[in-house]
C-alpha cells in the first residue's frame, strides 16, 4: 500500500520536543501502562497505545494553549512505549512461577525493563532506511497514527475528521456492547467432526481487527490466512483423529491440539521466516548504516527530516550498556548458586546472545511492525523462540541439567535473557512504527528516538510498582503470594505460562520436537514460494504464514476479512471504471475510517480495563449470564456483519456511471 504525501503540517507551531510534552507524555506512559499490564496478566493480550496517546494530547494541548502537528507527535511517540515495554510480562513473570521470584525485585526488574528498552532503540536506529524510508512496508498502525494527527490538525479538512470519529464512535459503540454488557459476543467458533477429525472454522466480530487487515493489504492477509488453512483445515483435523482426546468436546480437543502441538509448526516457520528476513535484510541494513554514518557527518549532513541520532553515539551507547548488562547476569548467576569461571562465562554468553540475537530479532519484529502493525506482531512467538533458542544451547555450557535444582536453575538464565531481548525487540517494533508516523507529518527522527529513550525510561522506573500491586492483589495462577486468597482470582499470565513451560521442557528434553522440525520444513516451503512469487511482483511473506499458525483463529480471520473488505471495495470501483484519482480518494477514506476503527476499540478497552481494575473483578459491566450466550453470538454476527458492509459502503463511495461509461462520484460519502 502507498503512503500518502505527508505535506508540510499546516500549523504555525514548528516545535516538537517541549518540557510540557515531555511532561504530558509521561503521564499518558504511566496511565496506559497500568492499563496494559492489567490487561497483560489478565488474558496474554496488550493494546498499542500510539492512536490513543495523539488524540489525548491533541485534546490536553488545545486546553493549554494548542500545539502543531510535531509537537503532539513527540507526545504520542513518547507515550507510545507504555504500549510495549510491558510486553516484558509475557516473559518476566515465569520467574515468579518457577519459584526463584516471590515478587518483583525493584532494581532487577527496572534494569530489564531500561537496558532492554534502550538495546531496542539502538538496535531500530539502523533499520530506519532500510524500513521505513526504503521499503514499501504499510505500517497500518503507524499510517493510523499520522491520519489521526492530520484530521486532528485540519490537514484533511473538517471532513476527514468527521469520517474519523464516526467510525471510531461506531467501533466504540460495539466495542463497548461486547467486551462490557457483554450484550455481543466477540465471535463464533464452531467444530465439526468428520471420523475422528475436527474441523474448526469461525470468527472474531473485532472491528479494530478488520482495520488492521484494511491497512495491511491483501497479499498479508492471504499469506495469514495460508496458515489458518494449514493449521485448521490440515493439522488439527488430522492430529485430533491420530489422538483422540477423552474427556473433551471436539471444541476443546481441537484448540488442546493446536495449544499444545500446532502453535509449535507455527514456531518453526517463525523461525526460518525469521531467519530468511534476517538474512534479506542484511544488505538493506548495511545500506541503510552507511548512509546513517554519512548523515551523522557535518560534511554531508542530512535534511531534517532524515536524521537520526549519530550512529557513533548509538554504538557507543549500546556497547555501554553491557555494562549493566553483564551486572545484571552476574548478579542473578550469582543469587542462582554459580560462581568462579562458570560465572564470568554465563555473563560473556548472556551479553553475546542478548546483542547478537537480539538485534536479529529486532530487525524481524521491525520487518513485522511494517507488515502487521504493533499490536498483531507476534511477539510472545519472539519471546517463545528466543527461549527456545537459549534453552537448547544453555546447557551446552552448564551441562545437562538432571536434577530439578539444575533446571530451574537453567531455566532461570533464560527467562531472564528472553525478557531482556522481547523487551528490546518490542521497543524496536514500536519506534519504526513511530518512524513512520513522523515520516508522514514531517517530523524529526533524531527527536522521535530521544524521546522514546526517556518514555522507556519513565516507564522502567513505574512498571514494578504495577506488577507488585496487581501480583499482592490477585496473586497468579500457580503462584498466590500469601495464604488464604482466592484462586478464583488469580491472573492467569498465559503467555509467561507457555513460555516457562517450554523453556522447561527443552532443558528437561520433554519437548515435542517433530513439530518444531516440521514447522522448520515447512518454513523452507513457504520461503521458496515467497522468492518465486516475489519474481511476480506479488507479496507473499513466509514468516505471515507461521503467524497464520501461532495466533488465535479468532483473531485470523478477522484481519482476513480486513483485507478482503479492501479488495472488495478496490475491485468494485474498478468494475465500474473508476479512474485514479476516484480510487485515491477511496483509498483514503477507507485508511481514515480504519484507523477509527482502531481507535473507538483502543479507548473502550483503555476505559473496560480501568474499570475490571478498580472492582477487581472482570466483566464488571456485564448485564447478561451465560444463558445469554447463543443470543449474544447472533446478535453478535449482524451487527458485525451491518458494521462490515456499512464500511464497504463508505469506503466505495456512491457512484454514477456517466454516458461516455466513467464512473462519475457523487456528493455523498464525501471524506
Amino acid at each position: 500500500m502507498a503512503v500518502m504525501d505527508a505535506g508540510a503540517p499546516v500549523s504555525g507551531h514548528r516545535r516538537e520536543i517541549t518540557a510540557r510534552g515531555i511532561v504530558l507524555g509521561a503521564l499518558i506512559t504511566i496511565v496506559f501502562m497500568a492499563a496494559n499490564i492489567y490487561l497483560g496478566l489478565k488474558t496474554g493480550m496488550t493494546f498499542s497505545s500510539s492512536i490513543p496517546a495523539a488524540l489525548i494530547a491533541m485534546g490536553a494541548l488545545r486546553l493549554v494553549g494548542g500545539a502543531g502537528i510535531l509537537e503532539t507527535n513527540i507526545v504520542q511517540t513518547q507515550a507510545s512505549a507504555a504500549g510495549t515495554l510491558c510486553n516484558v510480562i509475557l516473559v518476566l513473570p515465569g520467574l515468579v512461577l518457577i519459584g526463584h521470584w516471590h515478587g518483583f525485585p525493584f532494581w532487577e526488574t527496572s534494569l530489564v525493563c531500561l537496558i532492554g528498552g534502550w538495546l531496542g532503540v539502538a538496535f531500530s536506529i539502523p533499520l530506519r532506511r532500510a524500513l521505513v524510508t526504503g521499503s514499501d512496508l504499510p505500517y497500518p498502525e503507524g499510517l493510523a497514527a499520522a491520519e489521526v494527527l492530520r484530521a486532528g490538525h485540519a490537514e484533511t479538512g473538517e471532513r476527514g475528521l468527521t469520517t474519523l470519529l464516526i467510525a471510531a464512535a461506531g467501533s466504540g459503540l460495539v466495542a463497548f456492547a461486547t467486551s462490557g454488557l457483554r450484550i455481543l459476543a466477540d465471535g463464533v467458533l464452531t467444530a465439526v467432526t468428520l471420523g475422528g477429525a475436527v474441523f474448526s472454522i469461525g470468527s472474531g466480530f473485532s472491528l479494530a481487527l478488520v482495520g488492521v487487515g484494511y491497512l495491511v493489504g491483501i497479499g498479508a492477509c492471504l499469506a495469514l490466512l495460508t496458515g489458518v488453512v494449514i493449521a485448521w483445515g490440515v493439522m488439527v483435523p488430522v492430529l485430533t483423529a491420530l489422538t483422540p482426546q477423552p474427556g473433551l468436546s471436539p471444541g476443546e480437543a481441537a484448540q488442546a491440539v493446536w495449544s499444545g502441538q500446532v502453535r509449535l509448526v507455527g514456531a518453526g516457520i517463525i523461525a526460518v521466516g525469521g531467519f530468511w528476513t534476517v538474512a534479506t535484510l542484511i544488505r538493506p541494513i548495511a545500506r541503510s548504516i552507511r548512509a546513517a554514518l554519512a548523515a551523522g557527518n557535518p560534511a554531508h549532513a542530512a535534511a531534517r527530516q532524515d536524521r537520526d541520532l549519530p550512529l557513533p553515539l548509538v554504538g557507543g551507547a549500546a556497547l555501554a550498556l553491557c555494562l549493566p548488562l553483564g551486572a545484571l547476569f552476574a548478579g542473578f548467576a550469582a543469587d542462582l548458586g554459580i560462581a568462579g569461571p562458570m560465572l564470568a562465562a554465563v555473563v560473556a554468553a548472556g551479553l553475546v546472545f542478548c546483542l547478537v540475537f537480539g538485534a536479529a530479532m529486532a530487525a524481524v519484529c521491525g520487518y513485522l511492525a511494517g507488515l502487521l502493525g504493533s499490536s498483531t506482531s507476534p511477539i510472545s512467538g519472539i519471546g517463545i523462540l528466543t527461549a527456545m533458542v537459549g534453552a537448547a544451547l544453555l546447557p551446552l555450557l552448564l551441562g545437562p541439567a538432571d536434577s530439578p535444582e539444575a533446571r530451574r536453575v537453567t531455566v532461570a538464565l533464560v527467562l531472564l535473557a528472553a525478557s531482556v531481548i522481547i523487551t528490546a525487540c518490542s521497543i524496536a517494533n514500536d519506534n519504526l512504527q513511530d518512524l513512520k508516523t513522523g515520516q508522514i507529518v514531517d517530523a524529526t527522527p533524531w527527536r522521535q528516538q530521544a524521546v522514546l529513550i526517556v518514555g522507556v525510561a519513565v516507564g522502567s522506573l513505574v512498571i514494578v510498582p504495577l506488577l507488585s500491586l496487581l501480583y499482592g492483589a490477585y496473586g497468579f495462577v500457580g503462584s498466590l503470594p500469601r495464604p488464604g486468597m482466592d484462586p478464583a482470582l488469580a491472573l492467569t499470565v498465559p503467555q509467561a505460562s507457555l513460555v516457562t513451560q517450554i523453556a522447561d521442557g527443552i532443558v528437561a528434553r520433554t519437548l515435542p520436537w517433530p513439530m518444531l522440525l516440521i514447522g522448520c520444513s515447512l518454513g523452507a516451503v513457504m520461503v521458496g514460494l515467497e522468492v518465486a512469487l516475489k519474481r511476480r511482483a506479488f507479496s507473499f511473506p513466509a514468516l505471515t504464514v507461521g503467524i497464520g499458525m501461532y495466533l488465535p483463529l479468532s483473531v485470523e480471520m478477522t484481519i482476513g476479512l480486513g483485507g478482503l473488505l479492501g479488495f472488495l471495495c478496490t475491485r468494485a470501483l474498478r468494475r465500474c471504471g473508476a479512474d485514479p484519482e476516484t480510487l485515491e480518494a477511496s483509498r483514503r477514506r477507507g485508511v481514515l475510517i480504519a484507523s477509527g476503527f482502531l481507535v473507538g476499540e483502543s479507548f473502550v478497552g483503555i476505559g473496560l480495563t480501568a474499570v475490571d481494575a478498580a472492582s477487581g473483578r472482570s466483566s464488571t459491566l456485564s448485564l447478561v449470564g451465560p444463558d445469554f450466550a447463543q443470543t449474544a453470538i447472533w446478535l453478535g454476527s449482524a451487527v458485525f456483519a451491518a458494521g462490515f458492509f456499512t464500511a464497504f459502503r463508505f469506503i466505495r463511495g456512491s457512484f454514477a456511471v456517466s454516458s461516455r461509461g466513467r464512473a462519475v462520484r457523487t456528493p455523498k460519502f464525501r471524506a
